[in-house]
């Protein structure tokens, strides 16, 4: 659009004679809204509602707003002002011209009769000098950006005013940040060579382990590699055989090295530490309880008075962390750092990153080289086994073909290779094995079982199943929760706390010699490192069953496969490879494989390509999601197999709130604004979030849905914490928000999403660093299956357009009368390409496009170019995994 007062060969109108506009983008049209008329202009027309700090004046829904446009013709001459015209407005009608002041909302109505107003003001003659004001309003009714253009035709000039305002409520201005977006300043390196030791917390003393975990330093030569941008040659070459440990060591080294680039975000500067009793001393770590950074008890920091961080001779101290208590961490430090210290005192600090994890991840593909080639590389070229199976007489409920078969194999299953059970959300996938699992103990009573999960919730999740079986009596001595020390005591429910191992509400992993007494033992997969520090013996437990493998990386995985396996050992892994994987900070490290999990790389394998139930079963019956709220899931990604086998009588009716009373989505477009604030690169929109909570108290005021029910997911941690913050405020704390990476495997009644983008220009960023709900099919296909009865989904329909999956989704919501709210953009119909027959659509990243419908679901992930999740702003999860 022109950004000048008169036109130039460069600058000219580009709407010409359009009466209508698509959607305007404030973040595009910025150069407009602050335009300055050039020196020597000969009319010069002033803009209206111009912009505050870069932004959209705000006015509060309801209200009219009014500003004043001056025309002013600068010439000696006579001026002709053809027309005034609004061209367009969103929403339609909201704006209008007039040549009085509009009355104000406690005028004199009597006095009000003469006014007029329109969409356009009559031609008229502008005198030398003249400076003619008009009066533009816009009228609020709902929430959401509203834009206009006004169209000058004054002279030979054509001149254009690009008009936003946002309209928000009072608790959408209540979210407003009050200090706007600067980029954080990179800080100085706190480079640590040499430090006095600090006090370690007594109960982390080093456990005299049978087998030790080795330091894995970085080797410097890979180090300087890595860091001069060069990829090692065993990376390059690709994974084999020969290569298995070395090849995962360096992609475990780029993560690393990744992880402490990360960390030095959350150094600080000039803060102070307070003296507390029994010779702590206390830090306030910002964000430390949205785990920002994640620290916990045992773990450590460095610090230095920062009058002496020049001074290399002046020693720097280490501080080992006794207790987090929301935003504080309490420390000790050597007992000369505590005589020395004063409440007044500014430090310098430095985070670490504890290394454990890490070496647990090399100690685990080291070992894996003593696995036989059946676990790591299973091929068409062994013999195919043949699983003889037998009746089974179901312990936990009834189950369908799928899983009965997936059941029975397992139970006829003699060794590796591994036993594969993947399929969609809601198939009972979790179910299905722990049926398995009970099957195993009560009636093969020399099976001992392994149960490993990602998360220490999904580890509880499966203990809890197993508890609730009443028809299978445990005993205490013979199932046991294995939990890392470093898991705070009052993180586990009161009923499970029994199964586990502590000393003075720290967890403990208990001798081999009661650990072999166990027949059932859960745990994370990274925990499981601790059964073979106790020296629990390779080949001791008879089955090992890793739920959500599709969420672990190969060599987290490794870490119960490669010590306790033997090739009698059944291995049974259970996930879905179109669901969110493993968590990669290195791009790296994630773009050579280490984003790939153990479950999709099997399925590069014949034996489970081509879904030989000897080997594999997919379970294709979907018990959680009302038909319509799967349809378009099974569409786009399982080939539109999936069968909607839930009771229809068991799904939440709550018609009150939907258009069409028959199809559970609603899709609500609203123009919002996305925005930081301070030095966080976290975005927000604080119009969704405001429109979201209306929707919440809509939903509980029916009576039928209490908190409990609702979920909301956004991808964002700043929108999180603002949705968080107004519904504590609003007495209403006991409902979900977060990630989709924190609802992975969860289920809600009712979920609300908020898609928070409404600029364009960010788009191409977060599809780059696959941020947000855009350009990644796995956060898509989480977010659509995780509502029973009701999916709602807020956001701007002219930005999520972009991407093809969302597109769908919008038109399915408009196709079935189940769309509200603003304007709609132009529809992009499918085409159908001639050369290959197949139907595709206009995508707006169609290189990140899913392949068509015949290639297999089971197919290797990485073969199909699938991008992975980032974490540049929101450590997208709970990316922060339990041990």
């Amino acid at each position: 659009m022109s950004t000048v007062g008169y036109r130039s060969d460069e600058e000219c109108s580009v709407i010409g004679g359009k009466a209508e506009i698509g959607f305007l983008d404030f973040e595009e049209e910025k150069s407009v809204c602050s335009y300055v008329a050039n020196e020597g202009a000969p009319v010069i027309v002033s803009v209206p509602f111009s912009f505050v700090d870069g932004k959209p004046q705000s006015v509060l829904v309801g209200d009219t707003a009014v500003d004043l446009i001056t025309i002013k013709n600068t010439t000696d001459e006579p001026v002709d002002l053809w027309s005034v015209h609004i061209f367009a407005s969103n929403p339609q009608d909201s704006f209008t011209l007039s040549l009085m002041e509009p009355p104000s909302a406690n005028s004199n109505a009597d006095g009000d009769q003469s006014f007029l107003e329109s969409f356009s003001l009559e031609d008229r003659m502008l005198q030398p000098g003249e400076n003619l004001k008009i009066w533009l309003s816009c009228k609020t009714k709902d929430m959401g950006m509203y834009s206009s253009v006004v169209y000058f035709d004054v002279g030979d000039e054509k001149i254009e005013r690009v008009v936003f305002l946002l309209v928000e409520d009072k608790i959408s201005k209540s979210l407003a940040s009050n200090r706007p977006y600067s980029k954080a300043r990179r800080k100085d390196k706190f480079v640590v060579d040499t430090f006095v030791g600090g006090s370690r917390p007594a109960g982390k003393a080093y456990r005299k382990y049978v087998n030790r975990l080795p330091r894995y330093d970085i080797p410097r030569d890979i180090r300087q590699l890595l860091e001069s941008n060069q990829v090692p040659q065993v990376v390059g070459e690709g994974l084999t055989r020969k290569s298995y440990a070395s090849y995962f060591k360096t992609l475990i080294i780029m993560e690393e090295i990744q992880l402490e680039e990360d960390m030095r975000t959350y150094d600080m500067e000039r803060i102070t530490m307070r003296k507390r009793s029994n010779y702590f001393l206390s830090l306030e770590v910002p964000g430390l309880a949205e785990r920002r950074p994640s620290l916990v008890h045992g773990d450590y920091i460095f610090a230095k008075l920062a009058s002496e961080h020049d001074d290399n001779s002046i020693p720097i101290y280490q501080g080992f962390i006794h207790r987090v208590e929301a935003d504080e961490v309490y420390l000790k430090f050597d007992p000369e750092f505590h005589f020395d210290h004063r409440d007044e005192n500014l430090y310098h600090v430095h985070f670490t990153y504890n290394r454990i994890n890490m070496r647990r991840l090399y100690q685990a593909v080291e070992a894996a080289e003593n696995l036989g080639t059946e676990f790591l590389f299973p091929s068409s070229s062994s013999r195919r086994r043949y699983i003889k199976t037998t009746a089974l007489v179901p312990i936990s409920g009834s189950f369908n073909e799928e899983q009965t078969c997936s059941i029975k194999m397992i139970l006829g299953c003699k060794g590796a290779p591994p036993y594969v059970i993947h399929g969609p959300p809601g198939t009972g996938k979790t179910r299905t094995i722990v049926e398995a699992i009970l099957q195993l103990y009560k009636y093969h009573k020399n099976a001992c079982i392994l149960v490993c999960a990602p998360s220490n919730s999904a580890a509880d999740h499966i203990l809890e199943k197993l508890l609730a079986q009443h028809d299978v009596e445990f005993r205490e001595n013979e199932i046991f929760r294995l939990n890392a020390s470093t898991r705070p005591y009052e993180d586990v429910k009161h009923e499970l706390i029994r199964f586990c191992f502590f000393d003075d509400l720290i967890f403990k992993c208990p001798p081999v010699s009661a650990l072999i007494h166990y027949r059932i033992v859960i745990s994370t997969y990274m925990s499981a490192s601790l059964l073979y520090a106790e020296d629990v013996a390779r080949g001791h437990f008879s089955h090992i069953f890793l739920d959500e493998a599709g969420q672990a990386s190969e060599p987290e995985t490794m870490i119960p496969v490669s010590h306790l396996c033997r090739r009698n050992t059944v291995v049974v892994l259970a996930g879905d490879p179109l669901q969110l994987g493993p968590v990669i900070y290195s791009k790296n490290a994630d773009m050579y494989g280490l984003g790939v999990s153990y479950m999709e790389r099997l399925f590069e394998f014949e034996l489970y390509a081509s879904e030989d139930a000897n080997y594999v079963t997919r379970l294709v019956r979907n018990y959680r999601c009302h038909p319509e709220i799967l349809y378009l899931p099974s569409k786009l990604f399982y080939d539109g197999e999936l069968i909607a086998s839930r009771d229809s009588t068991t799904f939440m009716v709550i018609e009150q709130f939907l258009p069409n009373k028959e199809f559970p989505i609603l899709f609500f477009g609203i123009q919002g604004c996305d925005e930081r604030e301070g030095n966080n690169p976290s975005w927000f929109n604080r119009v969704e979030a405001s429109k979201l909570v209306e929707v919440v108290r809509r939903l509980i005021s029916g009576g039928k849905l209490g908190e409990e029910d609702i979920g909301i997911i956004t991808p964002y941690r700043q929108q999180v914490l603002k949705i968080k913050q107004t519904l504590e405020n609003l007495d209403m704390p006991n409902i979900k928000v977060g990630s989709v990476e924190q609802f992975q495997g969860q289920e809600k009644e009712v979920i609300i999403i908020s898609t928070v983008r409404s600029t364009i220009k960010h788009n191409e960023f977060d599809r780059v660093h696959c941020l947000g709900f855009l350009s990644n099919y796995r956060r898509f296909n989480v977010a659509m299956t995780r509502a029973i009865s009701l999916l709602i989904i807020i956001g701007n329909p002219h930005i999520i357009c972009k991407d093809d999956y969302w597109s769908q989704m919008l038109w399915y919501c408009v196709d079935n009368s189940s769309y509200q709210g603003c304007s709609l953009p132009e529809r992009l119909e499918p085409y159908d390409d001639e050369d290959t027959g197949e139907n595709s659509c206009l995508s707006f990243n169609g290189d990140n496009a899913l392949p068509s419908n015949n290639v297999e679901w089971g197919q290797h992930s990485s073969q199909l170019e699938f991008s992975k999740p980032g974490t540049d702003e929101a450590e997208w999860s709970d990316g922060w995994r339990s041990n």
